[in-house]
């Protein structure tokens, strides 16, 4: 994974408590945990394992108080012509304490600091109103998203 980004921890106090965001991706058991409870679909051990170590850059929240690990997000992609936000959960426990926004804030800032001119900066939303504050945009009608799940 790229150090682009300052790899400081900061701390965001909250009402709910201290939260600490690190640079990095969070462990696959730690990972997978917070897509489960965030209601993401599963992925497996092994396309996790795989995955994370490929990430261009990754953080993830501690909640001081307990430990746990309580929000996440990456970004994927070459690191030069393409990157793609992927994997943003906050625990719906702690949701609300402008976490997602902290860790969108902080890989919006590596792609600011590192990402050549020209490069395509892409993400699936599920949510209305919070992406478009970073400068998103739906990409209808001159283009639609797409998937397709290996099963």
């Amino acid at each position: 994974m790229s150090d682009g980004a300052d790899s400081t921890p900061t701390e965001t106090p909250t009402a709910d408590g201290s939260y600490r965001l690190e640079p990095t991706a969070p462990t696959p058991d730690a990972f997978l945990a917070l897509r489960k409870a965030a209601g993401m679909a599963p992925r497996s051990l092994e396309a996790v394992e795989r995955g994370l170590p490929n990430s261009v850059f990754a953080v993830h929240v501690i909640h001081e108080p307990t430990g746990d690990i309580v929000g996440m997000g990456r970004i994927v992609g070459d690191d030069g012509a393409v990157y793609h936000i992927s994997d943003m959960a906050v625990h719906p426990d702690h949701q609300g304490t402008g976490l997602g926004t902290r860790i969108m804030e902080s890989l919006w800032a590596y792609i600011e600091e590192t990402a050549p001119e020209t490069a395509y900066v892409n993400l699936i939303a599920d949510v209305d109103g919070f992406y478009e504050r970073f400068g998103f945009e739906e990409t209808r009608p001159a283009s639609k998203g797409m998937y397709h799940r290996v099963e």
